[in-house]
């Protein structure tokens, strides 16, 4: 992949002109309005997508004129996923965002032909490591997977007299999820006993490798053997006790037994952990409702608001 061109503009909302270089630090790109401490230091879009919009519009368009910093070519950008990376020499980019708000009227592009491709198209990254960059050079792309692991906390389904329904569920319902929101993701699967000590070395592995969220399925009630959140809270750094009391009373309305369940979700180091009922039907109850906020929560741990 190499770039095309490098663009800056000092204010918001205007087209952005080629420059010879870009010097970027942690706080984004010298000179350019975008720079700061937030997600979306640095615009990249790629030089294919902008000829297709110049196909159908009929339209020429110059690098920098849809408001990007970075206008790359030989890549489909649109096989970008959110936190993967963008690599030149010691430069890294991390993805943060895949499109935006279209600035509309104020947009002369779109007060043109009516359309834009930023909205869709652009590819927003915040700053890891800083460096230098110019058109000619070679930047790759880095695709880092979401690391997601399911554990099921059964006795039975551990000693196998059942067949697990609620794990596969889940991972059913997280697929579909984050391949439309654009992540890239590998799963990971398990069967426990309702045993403490296991289920606090698989918890204590994912924090330490690098997992960036474990859902747990079963051992939320009140029986002898229900010990799932009492192992989830030992370990926890944070509490997120709003998403499990919302899903209680949501279904505890109609189901006064739903609210027995000692559901939770918590964060150990930057690894979510969310611990569900057992059951399919608590499965496509719960993860709809964990998924509304799981993007926010997943940006919040690695330092980032996206606001």
């Amino acid at each position: 992949m190499r770039v095309v061109s490098v663009n800056i503009s000092e204010r918001k909302g205007t087209v952005k002109r080629a420059v010879p270089e870009l010097g970027i630090d942690e706080s984004g790109i010298a000179g350019d309005a975008h720079a700061g401490a937030w997600h979306r230091q640095v615009s990249i879009l790629s030089r294919e997508i902008v000829a297709e919009f110049e196909n159908e519009t009929g339209r020429r368009i110059a690098p920098g004129e849809f408001a990007e910093n970075i206008t790359v070519e030989g890549i489909d950008l649109r096989s970008v996923c959110l936190m993967d990376r963008f690599i030149a020499g010691e430069l890294e980019l991390e993805v943060t965002q895949i499109g935006k708000a279209c600035h509309g009227a104020d947009c002369a592009i779109f007060r043109e032909v009516g359309k834009c491709v930023m909205p869709k198209e652009g590819i927003f990254c915040r700053v890891l490591s800083g460096g230098t960059l110019k058109a000619g050079d070679s930047i790759s792309h880095k695709p880092v997977p979401l690391l997601i692991r399911v554990l099921t906390m059964s006795d039975r389904a551990s000693a196998g007299k059942y067949k697990d329904r609620s794990g596969p569920r889940i991972l059913e319902l997280l697929g579909l999820f984050l391949r439309e929101r654009r992540w890239r993701a590998e799963f990971e699967t398990g069967i426990l006993p309702d045993d403490a000590e296991r289920l606090r070395k698989a918890l204590e592995q994912a924090r330490d490798s690098g997992v960036h969220a474990v859902f747990t399925t079963g051992g939320t009630g009140v029986g002898p053997r229900d010990v799932t959140p009492d192992v989830v809270t030992a370990l926890a750094d944070k509490t997120i006790p709003g998403i499990m009391d919302h899903i209680r009373l949501k279904f505890g309305k109609d189901k006064p037994n739903a609210l027995l369940s000692r559901s939770v979700a918590a964060v150990m180091g930057e690894t979510l952990v969310y611990a569900l009922p057992g059951g399919i039907k608590a499965v496509e109850e719960y993860v709809p409702e964990i998924l509304s906020t799981l993007e926010h929560l997943l940006f919040t741990v690695k330092g980032l608001d996206t606001h």
